[in-house]
């Protein structure tokens, strides 16, 4: 039978480290899984013993005891990965957030609030940033910004002569009492 494969400790700080990430609620479920490997192996389990309780592959259990022995707590945490390069540069994704703060008086555009149809097209004729609404939307929700509190039925009219135009408020609509006090 072949001996149990055992991460070993640095120090007592690294240990508490690992038995305090081990009995997280918060930390994330992947780093919470590898600390318990550690502190399984530690424990004495097998590779076979671990990745039953754990439900996870030996070969997991193998890789991150591996990892934690060459680089200690942060090698628990995964790597940087490849992927994708970003559709939009940090200069456009910032000129769509301008852009949805601006108020489109402003630009002298003859609406009062966004719209994400009206965004896009705005951003397409003017910045020259062929970007779709749903993408807007996206980043404008990663931002923290909800573009629809913006919009408003009682805020100022587009028109500012509204109130003129209107006229005086029909005779049927009866007066309101007032309380004297």
């Amino acid at each position: 039978m072949p001996a149990p494969l055992r991460a070993r400790f640095r120090s007592s700080a690294e240990q508490d480290a690992i038995e305090r990430l081990a009995r997280s609620r918060t930390a994330p479920a992947r780093a919470v899984e590898r600390a318990r490997i550690v502190l399984l192996s530690r424990q004495g389990d097998t590779v076979a013993e671990i990745a039953a309780a754990l439900g996870v592959c030996p070969d997991t259990v193998r890789r991150w005891i591996h990892r934690f022995d060459r680089r200690g707590v942060d090698g628990l945490v995964d790597r940087p990965r490849a992927g994708r390069p970003p559709t939009y540069t940090e200069a456009e994704v910032g000129a769509v957030v301008a852009a949805s703060l601006t108020k489109p008086a402003e630009l002298g555009l003859p609406f009062a609030s966004w719209t994400l149809d009206r965004l896009e097209a705005h951003l397409h004729e003017t910045e020259g940033i062929p970007i779709k609404r749903s993408r807007i939307s996206e980043i404008l929700i990663a931002e923290g910004l909800r573009w629809r509190e913006q919009e408003t039925w009682f805020g100022e009219r587009p028109d500012p002569a509204f109130a003129e135009k209107r006229g005086p408020s029909s005779r049927s609509t009866k007066r309101r009492l007032r309380a004297v006090s």
